[in-house]
């Protein structure tokens, strides 16, 4: 089908338009990072880098990035797993509620955050779990699961099961057969989810506020301190270092997973 002129030029617009209506928040929040003023105000008549200074040696800071950073690689290494696990569950098993599976995975992240955190506050209430590192991680952990197992059978469904079956009939037990030919055909995969769970864990803030106590992630102090006018050059600084820290994995999970000509899945050449 060819494509009129106006109909390119539609479309290209409709595709500005839409990238400037979800990005100049962002970019607003990039430029305001350097504003000299206390205050934002338009236009910004002077430029600094002090305020990347005062973020960097503020302890509040410093302390709320070493909790993100740890909360995110916990509840990446347990959706990991757990992820993994049920996708090959899925994928090569035939059982009772099979199909149900992936569903159910999917509900924690589809619920609104809100719903998420306040079942998970009470859960631990009534276990009588203390509030900590460990309650933020399970939190994310349950949402990030769904981003490795989409991941993962994903890349099973293209993977032969008859390779899996051959290693068998060679006399590989289970575990060898994981380790020698399914994860070799599945990790470019399993490290895609990862990156996408570890930022969706870095950024996360409503589940977060029930699950966390007295202790504050990264984008909670953001929000604890977005309304006081004093700290707020140091909050567009912390934002804007949230924001790049959240692109990179997305933009290395992005590259992982696209396919290159002449190269099958598991990086062998075709």
């Amino acid at each position: 089908m060819v494509e009129s002129r106006l109909t390119r030029t539609l479309l290209r617009l409709g595709s500005a338009v839409t990238l400037a209506f979800i990005y100049l928040p962002l970019i607003l929040i990039a430029v305001y990072a350097f504003n000299k003023s206390v205050t934002q105000s338009w236009p910004i008549h002077t430029f600094t880098t002090k305020w990347f200074s005062t973020a960097y040696h503020d302890p509040g800071v410093r302390q709320a990035l070493w909790l993100s950073v740890r909360a995110a690689l916990g509840a990446t290494a347990v959706a990991l797993v757990l992820g993994t696990l049920a996708s090959l569950a899925v994928s090569r098993f035939d059982f009772f509620g099979r199909q149900a599976i992936t569903l159910v995975l999917i509900l924690p992240l589809a619920l609104p955050g809100i719903i998420s955190g306040l079942a998970l506050r009470t859960t631990y209430e009534t276990l009588g779990i203390n509030f900590g590192l460990l309650t933020i991680i399970i939190g994310h952990a349950t949402f990030c699961i769904v981003v490795v197992y989409n991941n993962a059978q994903a890349r099973l469904r293209r993977v032969a099961g008859s390779l899996e079956q051959a290693s068998a009939d060679l006399g590989a037990d289970s575990w060898q057969t994981f380790r020698f030919v399914t994860f070799p055909q599945m990790r470019t995969a399993l490290l895609a989810g990862a990156l996408l769970a570890f930022a969706l864990s870095w950024d996360e803030v409503v589940v977060t506020i029930f699950t966390a106590g007295a202790q504050q992630t990264l984008p909670i102090w953001i929000f604890a301190n977005l309304f006081r006018p004093v700290a707020q050059p140091v909050v567009n600084v912390v934002a804007l270092f949230v924001i790049l820290l959240s692109l990179i994995p997305v933009w290395l999970a992005t590259r992982l997973t696209a396919e290159r000509p002449g190269v099958l899945p598991g990086g062998r050449a075709r």
